[in-house]
């Protein structure tokens, strides 16, 4: 089955396409339209003095192929699972036709932009020049303006463009257009709360969690029968100890480190303060404080490794880096921070921030990188209806590439249950095409059938859905409108969907993508920040608990002489679930609904629940 299918209600009827390149190079027809945001009002036009990084997403000559590819090595029926593609051989499949190439080098040449001002990825199949918003307005047949966001930041973008006729089929997509995304905004559904404002632990609980008998050299326990949760966990303050012990890691000495590596994605200002790792590991994972200071940066476009205290951001990077290094030390860790701010861009009053799209800014770094982490950890989201079709099918046939690699790559659920991604303000929950009729809001990248979505639980024995409704956070849940349900999870998924009945009938597409796919506690994670203990929600935190286990699983498998995991989700509706403790109590709450029940078996707010590396590594060696 051809998962990538965007629900063709969501497409924009484009005229006649024509195989010869510039055979009517002066007759223009939309290429793509999409519905600016609720929360972005225009201010005027884009300044004269904005200078546009464009992208052009040429056609994908062989993608289908890559696909079936992808699918044939990630399958654990298949005799070729775990023969993931090399690099050259993803490029190829990626790469477009020559006469592709020809036809967009001919119709920018045709509006005096030169061959030599051009640059190319790895693959070829992104063409980049940097262009005054005028000559770019010219190109695409459409205006820019200049639109500002509820929480005061301003983007230049245009709600449609155009390109000749005969380049509809040649071209996917470009960029910046008409996508608005606000990836970071993500981390303000993050509840930083002190933790003298919160129940936190008593002295006794204390005394219980310093007197597990843990070797601080190794950091492993050193007779784990005497152990159990109760002793261990604080469903108010959780950490590292409490993790790695409810899924079963804690006694797992990483064989590999080195060999095997994990990462995590910051963007648009985020990064990952040392000083405050230093103080977490101290406190909670001793034999790994020297981490704090390895970890590797790699900046991208202009990306944040700011080691600075400040008020605004930090929070979800913090979170990130402690809870994987708290998990997964010794294995090296790499923070690609993203910033997409080109360097011919000039900020200024109008426009003073980053024009450029935070995705495909970093897909194209790491696509192009011989050597990457076996896992990735996403913690950022958007409301998919939000993200121009076009623009969120190219992105995630950016994670199909990373899949057919050996890269397994995670992203959180969302954290206002069936209302998506909200920021400052509750989740409005309408559609955002014009009717302003009532839905439930799916996210993105979450809803993308090539990555494995992270629901968040809490409580122990048994976990629940993380909810907490004084905040407004609830973990996310719900079925795409723009990808079509993949064949790895029809029965399933279908199941559950049968199990509602009518329940909800016109407010979510029954036969979308559903998500999560898995889960991870997700509720009053303890980190530092600003060198403070605080508290912290989301499935923002439960992203990076999963990743670190999965690349624990990675490691056994790479010490066994095995390859990695790469694209879970075959794998994992096949034989892996059989390794994840089943969530059955709590929902997506949103929308002013209870919102999709956690149920036996798969569900669309827990999947198929929280892992238990034991019997994963079981499973996967």
């Amino acid at each position: 089955m051809h998962s990538l299918s965007i629900a063709a209600a969501a497409l924009l009827t484009i005229g006649g396409v024509s195989s010869t390149p510039l055979q009517n190079p002066h007759v223009y027809a939309v290429k793509d339209s999409h519905p600016v945001p609720k929360a972005y009002t225009k201010v005027g036009p884009a300044p004269a003095t904005t200078t546009l990084n464009l992208q052009i997403g040429l056609k994908q000559a062989n993608f289908d192929e890559l696909e079936r590819q992808l699918y044939d090595v990630s399958d654990p029926d298949s005799d070729n699972y775990g023969n993931h593609l090399s690099i050259d051989q993803v490029n190829k499949l990626v790469a477009p036709k020559d006469d592709t190439v020809s036809a967009v080098e001919s119709w920018l040449a045709s509006h005096g932009v030169a061959k030599d001002q051009l640059s190319y990825n790895a693959a070829g199949d992104w063409v980049k020049v940097s262009l005054p918003v005028d000559k770019v307005e010219s190109l695409l047949d459409t205006k820019y303006s200049t639109y500002q966001h509820t929480d005061g930041s301003k983007l230049v973008r245009t709600s449609h463009y155009s390109l000749p006729k005969s380049l509809h089929n040649h071209v996917e997509l470009v960029v910046p257009t008409t996508s608005f995304v606000t990836t970071k905004r993500a981390k303000s559904s993050f509840t930083p709360r002190s933790v003298q404002q919160r129940d936190v632990p008593s002295a006794s609980m204390h005394s219980k969690i310093r007197s597990i008998p843990i070797d601080t050299a190794t950091g492993q326990i050193a007779s784990i029968g005497a152990v159990n949760v109760s002793g261990v966990c604080n469903a108010t303050h959780v950490t590292p100890t409490c993790l790695r012990t409810v899924y079963q890691t804690i006694n797992y000495k990483p064989q590999v480190p080195g060999k095997n590596k994990v990462a995590l994605t910051d963007y648009l200002g985020e990064s990952n303060n040392r000083t405050d790792a230093k103080l977490f590991l101290q406190k909670y994972r001793p034999d790994a404080v020297s981490e704090a200071s390895s970890f590797q940066f790699e900046v991208i476009a202009n990306g944040s490794d700011s080691q600075a205290f400040t008020t605004e951001y930090d929070v979800e990077g913090n979170l990130d880096v402690q809870t994987i290094i708290g998990i997964d030390y010794p294995t090296p860790l790499t923070a690609f921070t993203t910033g997409g701010l080109a360097s011919s861009f000039k900020p200024d009053s109008e426009t003073p921030t980053d024009q450029n799209e935070p995705y495909t800014t970093w897909l194209e770094k790491v696509l192009s990188q011989q050597d990457l982490p076996q896992t990735i950890s996403n913690s950022y989201a958007d409301n998919e209806q939000t993200v121009p079709p076009a623009f969120a099918e190219r992105v995630c046939k950016g994670f199909a590439q990373l899949g057919a690699r050996g890269i397994t790559v995670l992203f959180g659920s969302g954290d206002s249950g069936v209302g998506g991604v909200h920021e400052d303000t509750p989740a409005q929950c309408m559609s955002n095409n014009g009717t302003n009729s009532t839905t439930f809001l799916a996210c993105f990248p979450a809803s993308c059938p090539y990555v494995t979505t992270v629901g968040a639980t809490k409580n122990f024995n048994p976990e629940v859905v993380a909810v907490d409704n004084s905040i407004g956070y609830a973990s996310g849940g719900g079925f795409s409108n723009y990808f079509a349900r993949p064949s790895y999870q029809a029965d399933v998924v279908d199941a559950y969907v049968q199990s509602l009945g009518s329940k909800y009938a016109g407010l979510y597409n029954t036969t979308g993508r559903g998500y999560p796919d898995v889960a991870a506690q997700g509720f009053d994670y303890a980190i530092f920040w600003e060198e403070r203990e605080i508290s912290v929600d989301g499935t923002s935190a439960a992203t990076p608990t999963f990743s670190a286990v999965v690349s624990l699983l990675n490691d056994a498998l790479l010490a066994a002489g095995k390859p990695t995991l790469g694209f879970l989700n075959p794998w994992l509706y096949k034989k892996g679930y059989k390794g994840l403790t089943d969530v059955t109590s709590g929902s997506a709450v949103g929308c002013g609904v209870a919102g999709f029940p956690a149920k036996k078996g798969w569900d669309a707010v827990t999947g198929f629940g929280t892992p238990l590396f034991t019997k994963l590594k079981a499973l996967a060696l």
